[in-house]
């Protein structure tokens, strides 16, 4: 049994979270057991203009978030579909930065910490052509969920990559419970000292 874990992603009007720049749509993909069992999607609006260019790679336009739901709401919503669940994402450094903005808007706070596998495929998959989420899910013959750059296709398709890496440490290296504390120990383990990481930890669990 694989522990239950939210995997998500944004999308955002621009890089670093602020009061121009603010989370624009958020997807939950929620995966246990090497499977996505719940899912979550909404558009947030949270009052700021989306540049044509995010525009055009996201398809979310401005017209668009008129009519959605008000970003306080949506993510109290989204908080508490994720509850005290992990946390993971692709480029996990982008999206918690996000996830922390948008809740410190309603004066919470995050409890848990996110695994990246962006950071877990650079260690687990180092022969993969890049890194890439789309590139890994084709490289790999993961299922693409929808359209990339759309927040909730993007969460399933890291939640499928998150499965086919856990996948990877239980057939390389035996280990039969893969807890999300492993990973974040893992993603900050350097590439070079992974696999002696690993074969320590096999053999403390044979002992």
């Amino acid at each position: 049994m694989r522990q239950r874990v939210a995997v998500i992603d944004f999308e955002t009007s621009g890089i670093t979270p602020g009061r121009d720049c603010r989370a624009t749509e958020i997807g939950v993909a929620m995966v246990e057991d090497g499977r996505v069992v719940d899912r979550f999607q909404s558009l947030m609006n949270a009052g700021v203009w989306v540049p044509p260019m995010i525009e055009q790679l996201t398809g979310i336009s401005n017209a668009m978030l008129k009519s959605a739901p008000p970003a306080h709401r949506v993510m109290r919503d989204a908080a508490a579909f994720v509850g005290e669940t992990p946390l993971a994402a692709h480029n996990a450094s982008f999206d918690r930065k996000f996830w922390d903005y948008e809740l410190a808007q309603l004066g919470l706070a995050r409890r848990q910490d996110f695994a990246c596998t962006l950071l877990l495929s650079r260690r687990l998959l180092p022969q993969a052509p890049d890194h890439k989420l789309g590139t890994l899910t084709r490289w790999a013959g993961l299922p693409a969920a929808g359209r990339a750059h759309r927040a909730l296709a993007d969460a399933e398709m890291a939640a499928n990559l998150l499965s086919h890496l856990e996948g990877t440490l239980q057939r390389q290296f035996q280990l039969a419970d893969i807890d999300h504390a492993l990973l974040c120990k893992l993603q900050k383990v350097t590439a070079a000292k992974v696999k002696p990481y690993l074969r320590e930890l096999q053999a403390k669990l044979v002992v």
